[in-house]
């Protein structure tokens, strides 16, 4: 054995844990306050499923709580869809050991979505609208002010892509919504939050993750697989995700298409001269009438 060496990486392994708690709980509170996610007297109703995201989301608001001047109250929501074999004992347990107020909503939408689906086809559109009217009616037997879902940076920026390529828009999961009937607002503090650190975070919290199993991994799933491309976009070309995360609040609407946001079919030159101009991304091209320069790069053939 080597003591001094297992002591150096018990010390690093707690530096880097103190690391990652101080950058979840910064962001976490950065996003609040960028968007006004919580105010004085909210009584946040926190949805948890068993995945590591809603388990990390329940955990660092709870944490902020403690410390936050802003009082608010949280309480924790399961869905229970009835899902054969789903351990129905464990988010109580864990609810109850660390002293959330939580409500448990039973409900069979297990048995609906497998009658209405055919087999092989994609259960998730189905799935999620009825888990979101339910949490909705909930919300509001429970009075709560405010829904906040486990979504994070890499699920908005996956969302984003997947309105692009197949629904042929500019759209996201936005930090902060009012809810589809009007009368809820929901947030998702998690925005700023990279899904490596959520993975990180869930194993050093020894969070009792229950698998989703209503659909099997169905990793054919066109989030999936866009999932797989932004993972890998990220290894070969690091910042390349929050680049594009970034950008979702970085809007040029007059160099985009919209003519609902911008007049296009109005615009007229007004003799006045503006920075943005015409300007594209002429940062990485060569001016127009400068002598290019060509490097040449030997080759072996």
């Amino acid at each position: 054995m080597n003591a001094p060496q297992d002591a150096l990486n018990v010390r690093k392994a707690a530096f880097e844990a103190n690391k990652l708690a101080k950058r979840l709980h910064r962001q976490l509170g950065q996003a609040i306050a960028d968007f006004n996610m919580i105010e004085p007297g909210d009584r946040v109703m926190v949805c948890v499923s068993g995945g590591k995201d809603s388990y990390a989301l329940l955990d660092l608001l709870m944490g902020r709580q403690r410390r936050s001047d802003v009082p608010y109250e949280v309480i924790a929501v399961n869905l229970d869809q009835k899902q054969p074999g789903f351990p129905e004992h464990v988010l109580p347990e864990y609810l109850a050991r660390v002293g959330v107020p939580f409500h448990i909503e039973n409900q069979d939408t297990y048995s609906i979505v497998k009658r209405l689906i055919p087999e092989g086809q994609t259960m998730c559109s189905l799935c999620s609208r009825l888990r979101r009217g339910i949490l909705y009616r909930v919300a509001s037997e429970l009075g709560a002010t405010k829904i906040a879902l486990g979504h994070h940076r890499d699920d908005m920026v996956v969302t984003l892509l997947m309105n692009m390529f197949f629904g042929g828009r500019l759209k996201s999961m936005p930090p902060k919504l009012v809810s589809d009937d009007g009368k809820h607002v929901v947030i998702r503090p998690l925005a700023y939050v990279a899904e490596t650190d959520l993975e990180r975070w869930a194993v050093q919290r020894e969070f009792p993750i229950i698998p989703c199993t209503l659909c099997g991994n169905q990793e054919n799933l066109q989030r999936v697989q866009l999932r797989k491309m932004v993972r890998e976009w990220e290894r070969l070309h690091p910042g390349r995700t929050d680049n594009i995360f970034n950008s979702m609040g970085r809007l040029s609407l007059s160099h985009l298409m919209d003519r609902n946001r911008y007049p296009f079919t109005t615009l007229q030159a007004n003799g006045v001269a503006d920075a943005a101009g015409d300007k594209a991304f002429d940062d990485d091209e060569e001016p127009c009438g400068s002598p290019a320069v060509v490097k040449l790069v030997p080759t072996t053939l």
